[in-house]
């Protein structure tokens, strides 16, 4: 597998996948794999997001009762995609910042 991201990705998917893939120095194929898996979800989930917040997360069906819209299982199969493939490159345990207390209250530094 190459270093790059896949070419079906939109422009936002991959630019997510190279941040990824730099900020947690992915590099073997297998990682590769697993990180281009997780941004084919990254990128379904928000198609699915885009259309519900067109549609609503309930719609009407052809016997006109209100329904779940179709997209809101999409989102949810391809968000458990994601989750699913970040765990087994185990980015779900690793923090970005090193552990410990914010050397001021909230974090927040006097400018």
């Amino acid at each position: 597998m190459k270093n790059q991201p896949p070419d079906h990705l939109s422009v936002a998917a991959a630019a997510w996948f190279i941040v990824m893939r730099d900020e947690y120095s992915i590099v073997d194929a297998g990682g590769l794999s697993l990180l281009a898996a997780a941004a084919d979800a990254w990128q379904r989930a928000g198609e699915a997001r885009a259309l519900i917040a067109k549609d609503g997360a309930v719609v009407r069906d052809r016997f006109d009762q209100f329904v779940q819209h179709p997209a809101v299982r999409i989102e949810h199969g391809a968000r458990s995609q994601l989750l699913a493939a970040l765990k087994q490159l185990r980015l779900d345990v690793e923090p970005l910042q090193p552990p410990g207390r914010p050397t001021s209250p909230l974090g927040i530094t006097s400018a």
